[in-house]
């Protein structure tokens, strides 16, 4: 499946996928026991975290309560990590 995103909207995503992985990573989560609780597909997050997928509005709430973050959490700035 290809999306139709313009630019803007894939560094969008992409900084969404960022930000919850970092969160998910800091709850000490595996993206696949992470997806487990909160009841979505493993693979479905992996599209989440690349910036694939332009995430529902109740797929959002799941993401953050299973982080124990508010939505409006998941929209901060990813912290930067040094390569």
């Amino acid at each position: 499946m290809q999306n139709t995103y313009s630019a803007k909207d894939r560094k969008y995503l992409k900084a969404l996928g960022a930000r919850v992985r970092e969160l998910r990573k800091a709850a000490g989560y595996s993206q696949e026991d992470f997806a487990l609780e909160i009841g979505l597909d493993r693979t479905y997050m992996g599209g989440v975290e690349r910036g694939e997928r332009n995430v529902a509005v109740l797929n959002l709430r799941k993401i953050a309560a299973g982080l124990g973050v508010s939505v409006g959490d998941l929209f901060m700035q990813p912290a930067k990590t040094s390569k």
